[in-house]
Order: C-alpha cells, then structure tokens, then sequence
C-alpha cells in the first residue's frame, strides 16, 4: 500500500523551491494575456478588413495556430528560435515569445466575435459623426467588444495559466516545475505531484468562480 507523507512541506520548502516557478507562471500568464490580447486583437481587425492582403495571412496565421498542439509548438520555438537569432534565448523567453504568438490566435477568434457582436448601426453612428475606420473602432466598437467579451477573455486566460505547467517540456522553472524539484529533493515526488494538483484546482476553481459573477454582473448591466 502506498503511504503518502504530506508532513515534510512547510513555507521554508514552497519558498525555496515553488515560489520561483509560481511568479515565474503567473508572469507568463499575465504578459501572454496583454500580447495575446493586443496581439489578437490586430489580428481580429486585419481578418475584418475586408482586404485580402490583410484577411488572408491573418486566417492562415490564426487557423494554423489553433490545429498544433501547443506543446509542440512550445517544443518547436525553443529549438528553432536559437537558430534564427543566432543565440539561444533561454527557456522562459522562449516560453514567453510562444504562449503570445500562440494564445494571439485563440483572442483573435474572441476579439473577432466581440466586434461582431456590436450592432451595425454603431458604426452608422460613429460614420454619422463623422469619424475616420479607426476613430469608430478606437472610441465606439473596441470599448464595447472588450465588456462584452471581458469573461471569455478571463475564461482564456484560466486556460492560459493552467497550459503555462507545459514549458516544462523545455525545462522552464514554473510551478509545476518547483514542485517537482522539491519533491525529488526530498523522496517525495507522488505527493508533490498531488500537491501540484491541488494547487492549480483551487486557483482555477477560484478564478472561475469570479468569472461567473462577473458574468452574471455584466448581464444585468445589460
């Protein structure tokens, strides 16, 4: 029977060995979301643009983006990226550089579907008042896209944290990583692993849970 030992995790062990990786997450999490975000959100506009020129390379891009795996692609800039600036560039800027391009693709579709969630006649308006494309998109479609979509935005950027425990496959000190560490340290890599677990539950179930009330929040705002 297998005995687990939970005893020998106290604050000097997490603050040795977890909070490293856990900064090390939610910093990924929170610079992929703003590049993912304003990167996407580009993105989002060149696919509504109506020029070919713009909407062609943006669907390639985001399409392609979102049928790879993204530990593969994780695995792909980490060993190609080094080759193309001629040095390497360590794991957690890899990591960085691939979970904006990637995560860029799935905001693009969220962004895209924000705008195309305002009525038409908004955009009349602002042309009524005499504003230019990107004035009208600027001052009356983004603001409104951003509140309608703001919980699918924050339900991404869940997954976005939960997916950031994947750069260990290139050696990236996350939180996943600093559990590890600590239970290889120690004999004790089963109950890390559970540890790990229980950690990334309860800040995900606990982020979800907000989302939902903002959710429920921005309906009755409506």
């Amino acid at each position: 029977m297998m005995n687990l030992d939970f005893s020998f995790y106290s604050w000097d062990i997490i603050s040795k060995f977890v909070l490293k990786g856990f900064y090390f997450s939610i910093t990924l999490t929170v610079v992929a979301t703003l590049g993912g975000i304003l990167f996407g959100t580009l993105l989002a506009l060149m696919r509504l643009s109506g020029k070919k020129w713009l909407d062609v390379p943006a669907t390639i891009y985001v399409n392609g983006m979102r049928s790879i795996p993204l530990v593969m692609v994780i695995l792909w800039f980490f060993l190609l990226v080094p080759f193309v600036v001629g040095r390497p560039i360590g794991a957690e800027m890899s990591a960085v550089i691939t979970f904006i391009a990637f995560e860029a693709a799935y905001f693009s579709e969220i962004m895209r579907a924000g705008i195309q969630s305002i009525s038409r006649g908004q955009v009349f308006a602002g042309q009524a008042l005499g504003m230019t494309y990107g004035q009208n998109m600027k001052l009356v479609i983004l603001p409104q896209a951003f509140r309608n979509m703001l919980p699918v935005l924050l339900t991404q950027t869940i997954i976005l944290f939960q997916d950031t425990s994947l750069v260990y496959a290139i050696g990236a000190y996350d939180m996943l990583k600093g559990f590890e560490t600590a239970g290889k340290n120690y004999g004790r890599p089963i109950e890390a692993y559970l540890l790990a677990a229980v950690v990334y539950f309860v800040i995900c179930f606990a982020l979800s849970w907000f989302v939902k009330r903002l959710h429920r929040k921005i309906a009755i705002i409506r």
